[in-house]
């Protein structure tokens, strides 16, 4: 049996929103792009998404390598992983661009509503039970955006996002600092994600639940559930 919750916490990619599997090819165009125009002919555009596969691979590294789980700014993305080798000139540029170019590189036009998401936060707002989101992300500044066009912005008490915050999941910062938001204690908190760091992450924080959305493959979840629906009835 499940403590009943008193507040809710939430991934973004996979669990409040999601989109169709698109491959490398059909995502980096416009960040190449981009890039491509800021520094003229320095490099060609598959020599540019070369790069940035490369600094993505390096990304995932210091990240999961890191015993502090600390976020990849977006000056240390651009000036230290894609552009280390390049002209100053060059990184100067990118550097003067991060923010722009690190946005790009993480909305995705194809981002929909995960089905039965809207009918749970009907359920939450007129229950007054508080939803924060808590989400690894380049840029929450993105994610901020892509709910506000869903007209989902007023479903949450907060939105907590890694390059804000300067750590990401696993790391318990994360939850932890929804709990402070919200001055609610972490027991009382479930945490909802779709990959085994956001159990992992639950576990080290000490949430009342860890909730695991999608297709399984975290055993050390308390439960699974497919989508919006069947959270919503596990909350009732």
């Amino acid at each position: 049996m499940l403590p009943a919750p008193r507040a809710l916490l939430l991934d973004f990619g996979g669990v409040i929103v999601d989109s169709p599997r698109t491959p490398d090819d059909e995502l980096l165009p416009r960040v190449v792009n981009r890039v491509k125009e800021l520094i003229g002919g320095l490099l060609s555009a598959e020599e540019i998404a070369a790069e940035l596969r490369r600094a993505d691979a390096l990304r995932d590294q210091l990240r999961d390598s890191s015993h502090d789980h600390v976020e990849v700014s977006a000056q240390k993305l651009w000036g230290e992983l894609v552009a280390d080798l390049w002209p100053e000139d060059a990184r100067e540029k990118l550097l003067a661009h991060a923010d722009e170019l690190t946005y790009l590189w993480a909305y995705r036009p194809s981002w929909r509503v995960v089905d039965g998401m809207y009918e749970l936060f009907d359920y939450t707002l007129g229950e007054g039970l508080p939803v924060v989101v808590v989400s690894n992300t380049r840029s929450g500044q993105a994610h901020r955006d892509k709910l506000e066009r869903l007209g989902l912005t007023p479903a949450f008490a907060a939105q907590i996002y890694s390059d804000e915050l300067g750590v990401c999941k696993p790391h318990p910062e994360m939850i932890w600092t929804a709990a402070r938001f919200l001055d609610e204690p972490v027991t009382r908190c479930w945490m909802v994600g779709d990959q085994g760091k956001d159990i992992e992450c639950a576990r080290k924080a000490g949430t009342g639940a860890a909730i695991l959305l999608g297709p399984g493959g975290a055993e050390e979840a308390d439960a699974t559930v497919a989508n919006g629906h069947e959270l919503l009835r596990l909350l009732r």
